[in-house]
């Protein structure tokens, strides 16, 4: 592989090449054996195919960022320098995308600037959310402390998606199996059985002429309905990733039934916890907001968060503005944080509003796994019963007339 490099040599000269090497570390130790002191280093390779459709795949998984983070505070918490710390964490790290931001991290902290300059370098990887508790934190001088916090916060949102990833295994592939099936029954069961019943004229029930149907459109017209579904979904993907379609597919999921309000549960844990946290920070209410913004990732929320933010750079509150948003900030929420700003306490009244509301989260997604399961079941039944009587009514005629 190639690697395109900065780097500065004995007279301080900086220099700037290509160097091919079989991996990353060979690259660097063939750098070092050159007496260069290596400012970046990058692959110059180009990115994958599929890397350039699904950005995600340069995304390191937040597990591998939470264990970055808790050993980055142990080493800390052990005296050890900045730059020492992210030099033997680079080492000892697996994940390729991670490993290589880490690297360019410790570079820029051994070149001479902050670790939350270096790390605001690496948007894709660590949020404006970390960026800004590691800023808070070399300000204050607590970043073991900050750290700690972080690992433990990204703990938290590791475990919410893994559990409503594995609460969406099981109806997944169900669905999945179920397209199977169907797909398998038009194109091969109903097409055969169409044959027999021409050849009886035997009198057919409207469930068996939909079928029937619905059978010669699959045979007949399979791959060109394939290819426009294809088409269909690769330019919805497409839209909901711009900006304009990514507020309305926001909008979208929050009016859903039951999904819409786990999704508000959990931008107002997410809002609460984030606000909290920079706030005990050092940071400034208005830009707290602002970053819990980000940190929410839901559009409609970041609006308001926004708008908050500019209100209470004008003399307003928090609570003032949410009032105008019950419908995605309950009023106990309002009545709390109204509370806090009243008596000086916001910090801890958005404490009890995110552990309030992380229990909310948790109870909504058993709920919601409780009832798609059944859900599956009485839809699967409904199918299985209108294919059985599609087939087995035509047959009982067929009987009767012999």
């Amino acid at each position: 592989m190639k690697y395109k490099y900065t780097a500065r040599n004995e007279s301080g000269e900086v220099q700037a090449g290509v160097v091919e090497a079989a991996s990353r570390d060979l690259a660097i130790k063939i750098l070092q054996d050159n007496k260069l002191y290596i400012l970046s280093l990058e692959s110059a390779e180009k990115k994958g195919f599929l890397e350039g459709i699904f950005p995600f795949l340069r995304k390191a998984k937040t597990k591998d960022i939470m264990i970055f983070t808790r050993q980055l505070s142990t080493l800390v918490g052990a005296e050890v320098s900045i730059s020492e710390a992210l030099r033997t964490l680079h080492k000892q790290l697996t994940s390729p995308v991670l490993k290589d931001a880490v690297f360019d991290v410790y570079t820029d902290v051994d070149g001479g600037l902050y670790l939350s300059q270096a790390l605001a370098k690496h948007e894709n990887i660590f949020s404006e959310f970390f960026v800004n508790m590691i800023r808070s934190a070399e300000a204050s001088g607590q970043l073991e402390e900050t750290l700690n916090f972080l690992a433990d916060y990204l703990e938290r949102e590791n475990q919410l998606r893994n559990k409503i990833r594995n609460a969406m295994i099981y109806p997944v592939f169900v669905v999945v199996v179920f397209v199977v099936v169907i797909a398998v029954v038009l194109t091969v069961v109903i097409p055969q059985l169409r044959s027999i019943f021409t050849e009886t004229d035997v009198k057919l029930p409207w469930i068996t002429k939909v079928l029937l149907s619905l059978g010669d459109i699959a045979t007949s017209w399979g791959w060109i309905i394939l290819i426009i579904l294809a088409a269909i979904i690769y330019f919805a993907v497409r839209y909901f990733r711009s900006r304009e379609g990514r507020a309305v597919w926001d909008e979208l999921i929050l009016g859903i039934p039951v999904v819409g309000e786990l999704s508000k549960r959990i931008a107002i844990t997410r809002f609460a916890t984030a606000t909290n946290v920079l706030m005990r920070g050092g940071i400034p209410i208005a830009n707290s907001l602002e970053i819990s913004g980000r940190v929410v990732t839901n559009n409609l929320y970041r609006r308001i968060l926004d708008e908050s933010a500019d209100n209470i750079r004008k003399g307003g509150s928090i609570s003032s503005s949410f009032a105008k948003y019950p419908e995605y900030f309950p009023p106990l929420v309002v009545q709390m944080i109204s509370v806090g700003e009243t008596s000086g306490k916001l910090e801890d009244l958005l404490d009890k509003i995110s552990a309030f509301y992380n229990e909310e989260v948790q109870a909504a997604i058993t709920g919601v796994v409780e009832l798609i399961q059944p859900a599956l079941i009485v839809f699967l039944g409904l199918f299985i019963g209108l294919f059985i009587a599609a087939v087995l009514i035509p047959i009982y005629n067929l009987a009767q007339v012999f």
